[in-house]
Order: C-alpha cells, then sequence, then structure tokens
C-alpha cells in the first residue's frame, strides 16, 4: 500500500502569530516538504491547482518539476489538476515534460475542481461544468494514447492528424480521476478504466464504500481490469494525539471557518473537530498507532491502494509540518506495513 502527502500549498495567516507567509516562501517550502517526504520513504507527493490568494500554487506542473530536480524516486502528482478549464493538449505536454524531467515519476490526477474561479479566468461557462470536464478527459486520454491525434469536441478547437510532444517517458502517462463523492464521476471513472482518488473531508469514512464499490462494478462492466483506489483526508501525525490535536487545531479551524464563510458551512468548534477526530470521523489525526489505525480502516472499508496525507490545510509552522512528513513516513508506514503483511 502507498502513501503520500498531499498540499494546495495554503498561505492562510498563521493564527499565532497573524502573519500570512508570501506565495515564494510558501512554495519554498513545499520543495522542502517533497525533500522530507522522500527521504523518509514515503511514495506519492501531490500539489493540487487553485486560483485564489489563498494558495500559493497555480500551475502544480512547474512546482512538480522543481520537485523533479531535488528528488530521485517519489511520484510527483496534481491533487487535482482542473481539467474542466484547462486545455488538454497543454496540460498534456506539462506533464510529459515533468514525467521525462523525473525520469518517470509524474502522474496527474484529473478532477472538476471545487472552486470556481479557473472558470471565469480561463473563460469557462459554469453552467458547462459536467461537460466540460467529460469532454476534456476524453481529449486527454486521447492524446495519452496516440501521438497523432484526430479529435473534435464542443468547447475546443478540432484537431486533424496532429502530432502532439514530447512523450512522456511512462507508457501509458498515469491519469487518475478525483471525485469529491459525486456517483456519476465515480462510474465515469471506472467506465473509462481509470483509478480513482476520493477526496473525504467530512462524514465517516466508512459510508464511502458504496462508491468504492460502484468504481469496481463501473470497471467490471466496461471489461476493464481492477483499478486502485486513494484516499486524500485531512489529518496531523504527531507524538500522541493530545500533541497533534492541540498544534494542529489553530491552524485547520482559521483554514476551514474561512472557507465555511464561502460555503455556508458552520464555523469550526472543538466539539466539531473532536468529532471529526474520533474513531469514525473523517480527519486522520493523532499518534503514529491512531493514525495506522485510521488508514488501515480505510483499507478495510473500501479496499484503497493509496492514501495521502493533507497536512497543511491551514498555515501550520513549518518544522511541524516536516516532523509530521517525518512520522507518517519512518513510523505510520512501518505499522501499515507490517499490519498488511500479517493479514
Amino acid at each position: 500500500m502507498e502513501l503520500g502527502i498531499t498540499t494546495f500549498a495554503e498561505t492562510y495567516a498563521d493564527p499565532a502569530t497573524g502573519r500570512t507567509p508570501s506565495h515564494g516562501e510558501r512554495l519554498r517550502d513545499l520543495l522542502e516538504e517533497v525533500e522530507v517526504a522522500e527521504q523518509v520513504g514515503l511514495d506519492v507527493y501531490g500539489v493540487g491547482e487553485h486560483h485564489r490568494a489563498d494558495f500559493a500554487a497555480s500551475a502544480p506542473a512547474v512546482v512538480l518539476a522543481a520537485a523533479a530536480g531535488r528528488t530521485s524516486r517519489i511520484r510527483l502528482t496534481s491533487a487535482v489538476t482542473v481539467l474542466s478549464s484547462a486545455d488538454p493538449v497543454r496540460t498534456f505536454q506539462d506533464f510529459a515534460t515533468l514525467d521525462l524531467l523525473s525520469s518517470g515519476r509524474a502522474e496527474v490526477i484529473a478532477g472538476r475542481g471545487s472552486f470556481v474561479e479557473s472558470f471565469p479566468l480561463f473563460g469557462q461557462d459554469l453552467d458547462d461544468y459536467d461537460a466540460l470536464f467529460g469532454e476534456k478527459l476524453e481529449l486527454l486520454l486521447a492524446l495519452r494514447d496516440s501521438e497523432r491525434v484526430t479529435w473534435s469536441g464542443r468547447f475546443r478547437p478540432a484537431l486533424r492528424d496532429q502530432a502532439v510532444h514530447p512523450r512522456p517517458e511512462q507508457s501509458p502517462l498515469p491519469v487518475w480521476v478525483g471525485v469529491g463523492g459525486n456517483p456519476p464521476s465515480v462510474v465515469r471513472a471506472g467506465l473509462l478504466g481509470l483509478p480513482m482518488a476520493l477526496a473525504i473531508i467530512g462524514g465517516a469514512p466508512k459510508r464511502f464504500a458504496p462508491l468504492a464499490d460502484l468504481h469496481r462494478q463501473a470497471l467490471q462492466q466496461a471489461g476493464h481490469a481492477p483499478q486502485p483506489i486513494a484516499v486524500h483526508a485531512h489529518g496531523f501525525v504527531g507524538a500522541t494525539y493530545e500533541q497533534a490535536a492541540r498544534d494542529y487545531y489553530p491552524s485547520y479551524a482559521t483554514a476551514m471557518t474561512q472557507l465555511g464563510r464561502e460555503r455556508g458551512w458552520s464555523p469550526m468548534s472543538p466539539q466539531a473537530f473532536s468529532a471529526m477526530t474520533g474513531p469514525e470521523g473523517s480527519l486522520v489525526l493523532g499518534s503514529p498507532e491512531q493514525v495506522a489505525e485510521k488508514v488501515l480502516g480505510m483499507r478495510e472499508h473500501l479496499g484503497i491502494e493509496r492514501f495521502l496525507l493533507h497536512i497543511s490545510v491551514g498555515t501550520l509552522p513549518h518544522a511541524e509540518v516536516l516532523r509530521a512528513i517525518e512520522r507518517l513516513g519512518t513510523e505510520v508506514a512501518p505499522l501499515v506495513q507490517a499490519e498488511l503483511a500479517r493479514a
């Protein structure tokens, strides 16, 4: 089972100091996070795409290319690429280039996006939210599967026997579908024979089991081989639960309360946080033993092959983020692998 880290390169105000890190500072810290993640044996590092002031990474492929130059083994993925508002040709070229720079370590997690800023920015109509994604995913897969492409659709000029370069080192370039809980998106991933990355940021993880089953059923229905499922979840690894909760809550509450004001959620409270960190909650937080237990529970209920921990939801001190990454690799991962070896 693979373990990894994801980030959106968040730049919220530090709740302890009130200081907001600059985008440059946050991106430089991110590169150190990738280096540490590889050093402690983690398998994957993912960078999400956003187009707003509180996130520094609007161009994941560029950030991951910088990470490729400082690493040699860890896989480098978007988490996610907002394909609905992107040009699939440029997306393919960016990640094919990343794949060449990294000696075959690039992946794309393509999603519809949970924020909408990119749609007006790139001239897309939100009324076409799902249709855009479906059509552009079709083109991305065509580009991945063939050097020369003939294709036409509603939202982009047609291609007529067009050669697209460079070609990636991996054949094929791995493409996952990122899903936030929408059943039609799950089915689409399965019918296309693609692996699925499932974001769980609220609710009991075991409640997502029907979606995992739906993905497998769609794969089988379309005659595809089994494909892996990943889970992306918020959390933090401390020496103890008490220390993890004490260190993580202020930044997490700041970020989730700010997002909640935009989306109509209630402000994050200590009571809600405590419930989310409980055995049935979505936050993967606690001691290494507790985090390993939650990851293994997701494996049991959902059959996942990859788990991605999103630590920096708010602005945590950089040293704390690095220490949590270190614990995930050196303490949580061995516990998970040992338990799976016994199964």
